[in-house]
């Protein structure tokens, strides 16, 4: 497995990291431990969930399989997504956030988290409580980094003019949607993550699956694939054009002796301001195969040139 630092910080990351959104919501506790283990077993070490995955039930699951483990990786955990129904089940307040980070600490059976990242802006709360309450969790020892997720350009570069004048942490990371067919954080989010010494984690790197080179022009989702459960929010990935895209990427892979799975994750992972590509998984089997991807195909710039050909013209969607 191939280490690499979270952005500018001293924080060290394997380059594959599993994401663990399908605890506790696709998977059951039993499924989501043997996917736990098959990650540690290929060197993974940056697990990432959140608070409302599973509606808690990720942390716990994920917190339970670690157990004596805990120590040796890498804990990433999110908040600001509503827990509950009222004004006070979410957001980036410094009441919610207290109380937040006290039960992702209980469910995961830990006593402090290496990143804890806002899930996503809040609308409603300045940014310089939540700093301010973010960095009293740090001085207090239950959180040692934080980041942050679905934020825009100018909500990271406010985020870290507010820390540097305030002389507070900074942000060391950004997660963001990115992939081949999901391209519109490239323009803007990718150079200020550059200019302010963030490192990205891309999520859904397989554009939900479709990259992972399982679907077929004309055919039925597979049974159990996240497309197939999640086709009225996603199925439109699965368009005529993208086919086209995909059938291309495909034998651009093939040619050169990789797969297209490979070539999603090895697309990102060649790009210096990515410190950990985020994977989702139900089975051991693909824990195994994304984290091999991760380290197995370094692009050339020209590789890159031509992929970036088949693909949409960047801003916009594919």
């Amino acid at each position: 497995m191939e280490f690499r630092r979270l952005g500018r910080s001293g924080l060290t990351v394997s380059v594959a990291g599993i994401g663990c959104n399908n605890f506790g919501m696709r998977i059951d506790e039993e499924a989501s431990g043997a996917v736990v283990r098959a990650a540690l077993d290929a060197g993974v070490m940056l697990f990432d969930t959140a608070d409302v995955y599973g509606n808690g039930r990720s942390e716990e699951f994920l917190g339970r399989a670690l157990g004596a483990e805990r120590n040796r990786v890498i804990i990433a955990s999110k908040f600001s997504w509503p827990m509950g129904q009222g004004p006070y089940e979410g957001g980036t307040s410094r009441r919610y956030i207290m109380r937040a980070v006290e039960a992702s600490l209980r469910r995961l059976g830990t006593d402090y988290l290496d990143l804890y990242q806002v899930h996503r802006p809040d609308w409603e709360t300045p940014i310089e409580e939540t700093l301010d309450t973010l960095n009293d969790l740090i001085r207090d020892g239950k959180v040692r980094y934080i980041g942050s997720s679905a934020f825009t350009a100018w909500q990271i570069a406010d985020a870290d003019w507010t820390a540097r004048t305030r002389h507070q942490s900074r942000f060391i990371s950004a997660q963001n949607e990115w992939s081949m067919l999901e391209r519109t954080i490239e323009p803007d989010v990718i150079p200020a993550c550059q200019h302010f010494g963030l490192g990205v984690l891309p999520y859904f790197p397989l554009a939900n699956g479709f990259l992972s080179g399982k679907y077929r022009r004309g055919e039925p989702f597979p049974s159990g694939s996240r497309l197939e459960a999640w086709k009225d929010r996603f199925g439109h990935v699965a368009s005529d054009e993208n086919f086209t895209r995909l059938e291309q990427l495909t034998t651009f892979a093939n040619n050169r002796g990789h797969t297209m799975l490979e070539l999603a994750i090895g697309w990102l992972a060649t790009r210096p301001v990515v410190s950990s590509v985020i994977s989702g998984a139900t089975t051991p089997e693909q824990v195994k195969a994304n984290a091999a991807a991760a380290t197995a195909w370094r692009l050339s710039d020209e590789e890159m040139d031509e992929v970036n050909g088949i693909l949409a013209p960047v801003g916009y969607p594919a």
